[in-house]
């Protein structure tokens, strides 16, 4: 900052001005006016000029400390400038931190020397990751959206798309790198890797190359991919594929879990997976070189006699002891309980196991039963009956085919009188028989390993089975990856390698914030961080500090909720979160 005097015909008016830099131009703005000489003269017991020259040194040096008070004018009569943008959004810094320490941008430089192209793909792929999270939509949308950032995107339209077909290419490189790269982060837990499917649907009609119709659990009509993930013991995502939509999902696990082996340089594993993924080549496949696996067990597709093993009531017991119990007694005795042991009746699982033999391969069974998870199933269903009720007696004509989990299989229909004539109209009832027939299976669950361990350890490891379900649910709900728009199957792969790389950042902030936080409110909060630019000054936060802001700024170490975050500041920012 420095003194400038302006000469009118009347008075010399004393400023102080600082240079400023926009779109590469200089230029001068006034900070403040000090006033005329002739009215500093009567105030002050020295020289005007000199006292000028004193006042802006301070500020200056308070401005170095970042403690001057920024003063802005604003005017009434005055109309903002036409086109102009005013507001930022500064919430993709944290994820930014994240990105440059799994080293993305060493990656990016990497590939761009293996290829000749002028963009910066370093720039784009940020911009697809920090979009996909904090404002998902289409390439073009989010080449858009990315101008809100606060820094700016230095690329076209076109060389998205152009990108696309690069990290297509790269994909397997991007994710071995990526690994290796993400220990030096967070400590990976792979001596428990989880694998699962999803189907992700096309806004188009006809198959095309890896669009294929195929089963969909949501049961749409549209052509599908699938994707294989594979998730880490922390609930970390670890390597991913694209396949056929119409491929069977139990063929997939076999080729990405090789390339997690050779590319990964992983060897000693348990494999998790549900009971649709588990083919008995599948658990051959993890039994062997020192891996394992877990896979649930449907105890209604058991064998015959394994299932009446299965659903006995006597020979259960509780992890850590040898006592044995009969699980039909269990009603008498929560009658007799006191209500906080209840409670504790209602947490427990009891178990029973055996080992197994089929075709020359050995495995481990093991079924719990847990009143909590009975009573679970029990209210499913009865929700699920209540509400065949409805439709049989308010409209019988929405009565059609169902799916196995459809509340309407419990909805039987009499075509025939009970003499064996044709009944006139078609009668409906609830099903009994079935109902009761599904009750038998309450409460129960199998589990299948090959391994020794303790019953209460392997139930533990099968439980967080449910975090890979959620990475699902944060791509398809919150990163809006479906439907899918794209036509070409590399640009296909190009957009599901950058949902990958989403959700490992995502992943990584959820720690760093220790999971307080819900995905909806962390992902809400980070596009709610506005910031109004002043012109020369810096930016003015927008956003509610909250508690949320609080646990970011800690957990990152530098902070954003000031009053107003100085220029010299935020370019601090960009470097600190470029280290």
């Amino acid at each position: 900052m420095r003194l400038q005097i302006v000469n009118s015909k009347n008075a010399a008016s004393l400023y102080v001005v600082k240079s400023v830099y926009e779109n590469g131009k200089r230029s001068s703005k006034v900070v403040e006016k000090l006033g005329t000489y002739a009215e500093l003269l009567k105030t002050l017991d020295e020289d005007p000029v000199k006292w000028a020259k004193k006042y802006i040194e301070d500020l200056n040096k308070k401005e170095k400390e970042e403690k001057r008070e920024v003063l802005v004018k604003y005017s009434p009569t005055k109309l903002i400038n036409k086109g102009e943008q005013r507001t930022f959004n500064g919430g993709y810094l944290f994820l930014q931190r994240i990105y440059y320490e799994l080293g993305l941008h060493k990656i990016c430089k990497k590939i761009s020397q293996n290829y000749k192209f002028d963009f910066d793909l370093n720039s784009i792929l940020s911009r697809l990751i920090y979009g996909r999270i904090i404002f998902p939509s289409s390439k073009r949308a989010t080449y858009e959206l990315s101008k809100r950032f606060i820094e700016q995107p230095s690329f076209d339209l076109h060389q998205i798309y152009r990108a696309l077909e690069v990290l297509a290419k790269e994909t397997d490189y991007i994710q071995s790198s990526l690994y290796e790269n993400s220990l030096n982060v967070s400590k990976r837990n792979t001596g428990v890797l989880y694998y699962d499917c999803t189907n992700y649907f096309f806004e188009i009609e006809q198959e095309d190359g890896s669009k294929q119709y195929g089963p969909s659990k949501d049961h749409k009509p549209n052509p599908i991919v699938q994707m294989g993930l594979f998730m880490d013991g922390d609930g970390i995502p670890l390597a991913f594929n694209i396949n056929k939509g119409n491929m069977n999902e139990q063929l997939t696990l076999k080729p990405l879990e090789k390339k997690i082996i050779s590319d990964f340089e992983l060897s000693k594993f348990i494999v998790c997976t549900d009971a649709g993924l588990a083919s008995q080549d599948n658990r051959k496949f993890n039994a062997k070189d020192g891996r394992a696996f877990i896979t649930t067990q449907s105890i209604k597709k058991l064998k015959d006699h394994l299932k009446r093993w299965a659903l006995a009531s006597d020979g259960w017991k509780l992890p850590g002891g040898e006592k044995l119990y009969d699980i039909s007694k269990l009603n008498e005795m929560l009658e007799k309980a006191t209500p906080e042991d209840k409670a504790k009746m209602r947490l427990k699982a009891f178990f029973k196991e055996r080992w197994i033999k089929e075709n020359g391969f050995e495995q481990r069974l093991i079924v719990t039963y847990s009143l909590k998870y009975r009573d679970y199933q029990r209210k499913i269903r009865n929700s699920q009956i209540e509400r065949a009720q409805k439709v049989i007696a308010t409209n019988p004509t929405k009565i059609k085919k169902c799916n196995p989990n459809d509340y309407k299989r419990f909805i039987h229909k009499t075509s025939c009188t009970s003499e064996g004539e044709v009944a006139e109209n078609e009668l409906y009832s609830i099903d009994a028989a079935l109902i009761q027939k599904e009750e038998a299976f309450d409460g129960f669950y199998g589990v299948c390993t090959n391994l020794e361990d303790d019953v209460s350890e392997i139930i533990k490891v099968n439980h967080r089975r449910w975090e890979i379900e959620e990475c699902f649910r944060i791509m398809k709900s919150e990163f809006k990856a479906r439907p899918v728009y794209l036509s070409k199957d590399d640009r296909i792969e190009a957009h599901f390698t950058t949902c990958f790389i989403s959700l490992i950042i995502y992943r990584l902030l959820e720690k760093k914030l220790n999971e307080e936080f819900t995905c909806h409110k962390i992902i809400s909060e980070l596009r709610d961080l506005n910031f109004k630019e002043i012109k020369g000054e810096g930016y003015e936060p927008l956003y509610t500090r909250t508690d949320f802001t609080d646990a970011l700024h800690e957990a990152f170490g530098f902070r954003t909720d000031y009053q107003i975050v100085t220029t010299s500041k935020i370019k601090k920012f960009f470097r600190d979160t470029k280290k």
